[in-house]
């Protein structure tokens, strides 16, 4: 980000971020508000909990529409994204029901698996592998953003109003950024006789043994951060009595861990290396895993657990971003697809296998998180070089 084009990449990574921050809100307030929805929509929480799994399951179509913005150009694709994201919620606000909840739950879940890997392709399109791990870092601040401002926000709002008052400002929001993006990006459609088929893309990625090791490598833990983050609201509200506005209020906490998370890494993963970063990761996630059971009695001791538990999860995950971008560079959006298809997976299998583990009470759900932690520490060391 040294170029004579810098200050004008820097406008557009904050724009990117902002995006970001708009679709992770939406993505991320199921999770807190898990009760609140389904209360609001007269269901059972294993209901709401289905959809989130269905969405997760979507995933499995992350090759497919992650990787247009290797055939469309990366501009096309942000902006039909956040048109995406848009109208699924604004079908929600006009259509309060558990069948806009499910579908706005999934036309969103498409928008964020085209935006996602759209966004870290332009990131390895114009900034050196040297400095990618500050540049990938910057846009995942969206992430942590959503947790400290969206979320409190949107819980605030549902104070006021009732569940469905986010939904058309987020709707709202996500249509203006689509505008500012198809402003401020650079037109970049591939060159002619460039574009690969949807089928060369996908052959390239897939009988690649590195890309295909961090796809699982990211199920694995992923599946370990989504069996805890699933109950944590749950979690909170039972053992602690917290509202919603309490509940939206505690996630800022883990916003805080996310952001420190994405800090060190703009920090600490470009001088250790990715991989060494990763690894680093993993086992300290794993710690805090085995950790949170045993000093989460009082709500202090739960909060810092959670902040260390998805700080260290928050580390991992955006060290891997960059590394993944350079696996294979000539099919980057469609690599990172794969990538985010294993994020996918691994959410879809944890998000059902929460609640039943939660039964026999948090630290079921702590060991799972720890062995699917080890599993995936392995994988990546055994196939995955800088």
């Amino acid at each position: 980000m040294s170029t004579p084009a810098a200050p004008r990449l820097r406008s557009q990574i904050a724009t990117i971020t902002i995006a970001r921050t708009v679709v992770n809100t939406g993505f991320r307030m199921v999770y807190p508000f898990l009760p609140v929805f389904a209360r609001g929509l007269r269901v059972g929480l294993e209901t709401v909990t289905y959809a989130i799994t269905l969405r997760s399951l979507l995933g499995l179509a992350s090759p497919l529409l992650g990787s247009l913005s290797d055939r469309w150009g990366r501009r096309r694709a942000m902006v039909s994204a956040l048109l995406l994201f848009s109208l699924s919620f604004l079908l929600l606000a006009l259509w309060p029901s558990v069948q806009a909840f499910f579908m706005a739950l999934l036309l969103s879940s498409a928008s964020k698996l085209i935006l996602d890997p759209t966004i870290h392709a332009y990131l390895g399109d114009r900034v050196a592998y040297g400095r990618r791990g500050l540049a990938v870092a910057v846009t995942e601040f969206g992430w942590s953003g959503a947790t400290l401002v969206g979320i409190p926000l949107a819980g605030w709002l549902i104070a006021l109003g009732n569940w469905t008052t986010p939904f058309p400002l987020l709707a709202a929001m996500a249509f203006a950024l689509a505008l500012a993006l198809a402003l401020r990006l650079d037109h970049d459609p591939p060159a002619a006789g460039t574009i690969p088929s949807l089928a060369a893309s996908l052959r390239t990625v897939f009988s690649h043994p590195a890309a295909l090791a961090g796809a699982l490598t990211g199920l694995l833990f992923s599946a370990a951060n989504e069996v805890v983050g699933v109950v944590y609201g749950l979690w909170l509200e039972t053992d602690f009595a917290l509202q919603v506005a309490a509940l939206g209020a505690a996630t800022m906490v883990i916003g805080l861990a996310e952001l420190l998370g994405e800090g060190m890494v703009a920090g600490l993963a470009d001088r250790l290396g990715k991989l060494r970063a990763v690894s680093l990761g993993l086992a300290a996630n794993s710690l805090t895993a085995l950790l949170l059971p045993f000093i989460g009695g009082r709500l202090t001791g739960a909060l810092f657990g959670l902040f260390l538990f998805f700080l260290t999860f928050e580390f991992t995950i955006v060290s891997m971003i960059p590394l993944m971008t350079e696996i294979l560079p000539q099919a980057r959006a469609t690599t990172m697809a794969g990538f985010i298809m294993g994020l996918a997976l691994g959410r879809a299998l944890g998000a059902p296998l929460g609640p039943p583990l939660f039964a026999y009470g948090l630290l079921a759900n702590c060991a799972f998180a720890v062995g699917a932690n080890l599993l995936a520490l392995g994988v990546l060391r055994a196939f995955v070089r800088e």
